[in-house]
């Protein structure tokens, strides 16, 4: 049975605990609001260019880019968008559940982010290449990845490039997305996307989608242009995505962290205080009997 000191060690180490806790939701609630400001930020440009893109692949043959051209081949490499810190609840595991069932023993990886990239590893699956990302995402830091990939499919190593990431939804949801990247599907083009890459699969309403836009210079070169630089955001707003979901998931863990210490010092409190109710109730008890004794 615990004794008084026991009991007092342990709400003082719990009260310890939630104070880190607690300075960890603070903090993880400054980075979410900068993260999920970004993120959402990016979803009106994806529209925009999609909106473009959608009326540039009228005006040309959709298999007249690399990017475009589909392959009859299985090599697949996907890019695993994961985090480097824990303290996530399950977002880096349902991550890694969605991977398993979206690959097979052949799929090759690219990672981002320490936790996935280790798992992948310790399950003898074969990487070949590992970004860092820094927080808040530049832009700037989805380009050397983009080129890689792209790289990579255009020389025929692969028939399939495809990106695992956790789509952030809001606060409380955060969802496991895995998306095809290359080749690009022109098809796609014409849906309604919460962002770059989530298809909802309910056609995009727009007047300007219809327009009839005059391309200059020719329509062949503005798509030579533009698919370099939508592969390349593609890649920017999965990165920013999944890291407005971490900090959601980490200040959501955190709080239920803190919640969860108080409702134990409470409880522990509660027993401290009977524990030592009986223990004064012992104590009279004794003295009583003693004093009788001794009458």
């Amino acid at each position: 049975m615990a004794t008084l000191r026991d009991i007092r060690r342990r709400i003082k180490s719990i009260k310890s605990t939630s104070q880190i806790t607690r300075a960890m939701q603070m903090v993880a609630a400054a980075k979410m609001k900068k993260a999920q400001d970004q993120a959402v930020a990016g979803r009106d440009y994806a529209a925009l260019l999609n909106q473009v893109l959608r009326n540039l692949k009228a005006k040309v043959n959709e298999e007249a880019h690399p990017l475009l051209q589909k392959r009859a081949g299985t090599r697949e490499l996907m890019l695993v968008i994961s985090t480097d810190k824990g303290l996530l609840g399950a977002l880096n595991t349902n991550l890694g559940k969605r991977v398993r069932l979206e690959t097979t023993d052949t799929t090759e990886f690219v990672t981002v982010g320490r936790k996935l990239r280790t798992a992948l590893g310790k399950a003898g699956r074969k990487l070949i290449a590992d970004f860092e990302v820094k927080d808040p995402v530049p832009f700037g830091q989805a380009r050397p990845i983009a080129k890689f990939l792209t790289e990579k499919f255009l020389s025929g190593e692969y028939d399939r490039i495809t990106v695992a990431f956790t789509n952030f939804v809001n606060t409380l949801t955060q969802e496991p997305w895995v998306s095809q990247l290359l080749p690009i599907d022109a098809g796609k083009l014409a849906e309604k996307q919460d962002y770059e890459g989530v298809s909802t699969g309910e056609k995009a309403q727009s007047s300007a989608a219809s327009a009839d836009y005059i391309f200059e210079p020719a329509p062949e070169e503005v798509l030579n242009t533009l698919l370099p630089l939508y592969v390349n955001f593609q890649i920017y707003q999965m990165l920013v995505e999944s890291r407005a979901s971490e900090h959601s998931a980490r200040m959501v863990a955190m709080k239920s962290a803190t919640d969860n210490a108080k409702e134990i010092v409470k409880d522990l409190t509660l027993d401290y205080n009977k524990l030592r109710q009986a223990a004064i109730t012992a104590e009279l008890l004794e003295i009583t009997t003693a004093q009788k004794v001794m009458e």
